[in-house]
């Protein structure tokens, strides 16, 4: 009778990705006192926000390799320290460019998450499983995050003041880094809670090369030629954009467009995220089940892209003055859609380059991480020009639907050697 450790495994990931979106989302709920505190405006809180994703991006890029070379499990809990460090930061920023810094080094420090997760995934999952347990970390974990984060967020803000409330969020991180030191392991021969029986299951469902540990010098060559693989990063700049405006100004939308105090745009705030929950769950049951049919590759992309498309036409209510009702009805629907992708790009990045896919996996996080640097400094920007976020949400639709037609329209099926389930070349 096989073990499942693997799921435990996952489940430690989860946990990371929860405490990794509530640590950097927390600005977005702090931002009124803080920028009475700071003396910053809404430009300055669109570049604030921005240059999370600024670090973000770079090391997201950068990561990747260290992962595939040392293993997630060295780099996680140095990253986790790092960014629980730099939240506790933030009440003593002193002003906007010391908050701009921590954000950048918050940033930096939170980017490995994904690499290293999808890192895990390659080396403790059989492909056949990998879409639930990816829609678990990069949908479930994040939109579940952002559901609890307004009412726990503002609840602590209440409770403690703002300042308390970042501290009170860095300790948890501390918390996940001892319990990882004691759980989290790199593969499956290196825990000692896995038996024979669950080691052959893992592996019957690998592609050659996935079961190692480590990998050797990143083929960049390999990685800048593939087709599906730079698709599948516009996608994910086109729902990043979506996600980042959002996750930085639905409390500040929901709250000057329809007069909301802080709690109650704590309560409000969570309709979204919730949608999300929904559309990672059916994402993740949907990429498994279509890939035992038909194993196809490219069937993530036809998935991705039409709850693209269905992500950018939610959104056209929201163009024309609503009530508070059909704002959150269409922006619900808007993430919940988009959310069915939310760990599909973490499965087509491991399918693109299942030999080192914590590179790849950073090479798609880091052009998300580039909409995290765009949508609030365009955000801020327009908020700041028009005094409506119309403009945003326009854009934020347009960019869904022209992913959602490069990814329908312009992806290929790769082929395959007869590997295991199917090892890729480039397309």
């Amino acid at each position: 009778m096989p073990t499942r450790f693997r799921w435990v495994t996952i489940s430690v990931v989860v946990a990371l990705i929860v405490i990794n979106y509530i640590d950097r989302s927390a600005i977005s709920y702090a931002v009124t006192p803080f920028k009475t505190e700071f003396g910053i405006t809404d430009a300055q809180y669109g570049v604030v926000s921005s240059a999370f994703s600024i670090g973000y991006a770079v090391f997201a890029f950068l990561s990747g390799p260290l992962v595939d070379r040392f293993g997630a499990r060295k780099v996680l809990i140095t990253a986790v320290l790092g960014f629980s460090l730099a939240t506790a930061l933030v009440p003593l920023a002193g002003g906007f460019v010391g908050l701009l810094l921590i954000r950048i080094v918050l940033g930096a420090t939170e980017a490995p998450a994904f690499p290293a997760a999808s890192r895990t995934a390659s080396r403790w999952l059989p492909r056949a499983e990998r879409g639930f347990a990816l829609a678990l970390i990069g949908g479930v974990a994040v939109s579940g995050s952002l559901l609890v984060a307004g009412p726990l967020l503002t609840n602590l803000i209440a409770g403690v003041g703002w300042r308390g409330m970042f501290w009170i969020i860095g300790g948890l991180g501390v918390l996940w880094a001892l319990l990882a030191v004691a759980l989290l392991r790199n593969s499956p021969d290196d825990a000692s809670q896995v038996n024979d029986a669950e080691r052959a299951h893992i592996a019957a469902g690998q592609d050659a090369g996935e079961a190692e540990s480590t990998s050797g010098p990143t083929d960049w060559r390999a990685l800048l030629t593939n087709r599906n693989l730079w698709i599948c990063a516009i996608g994910y700049f086109s729902w990043g954009f979506m996600f980042w405006g959002f996750m930085y100004w639905l409390p500040q939308y929901l709250s000057t467009s329809f007069g909301l105090s802080i709690k109650a745009v704590g309560a409000f705030a969570v309709a979204p995220w919730a949608a999300g929950i929904v559309g990672a769950l059916a994402g993740g049951f949907l990429v498994d089940r279509v890939y035992r049919r038909t194993h196809s590759i490219r069937s993530r992309y036809t998935i991705m892209g039409t709850a693209l498309l269905l992500s950018g036409a939610s959104l056209v209510p929201v163009f024309l003055d609503p009530t508070l009702t059909v704002a959150l009805v269409s922006i619900s629907c808007g993430v919940g859609f988009g959310f069915v992708t939310g760990g599909i790009w973490w499965v087509a990045s491991i399918d693109a380059a299942p030999t080192q896919p914590a590179t790849a996996a950073g090479f798609a996080d880091a052009a998300f991480a580039i909409s995290g640097v765009v949508a609030p400094l365009v955000m801020g920007l327009i908020v700041e020009s028009t005094g409506t976020f119309t403009s945003g949400f326009v854009t934020m639709s347009v960019l869904a639907v022209l992913g959602a037609l490069l990814m329908l329209f312009a992806t290929r099926e790769p082929t395959r050697p007869g590997v295991g389930a199917g090892a890729l070349t480039r397309s």
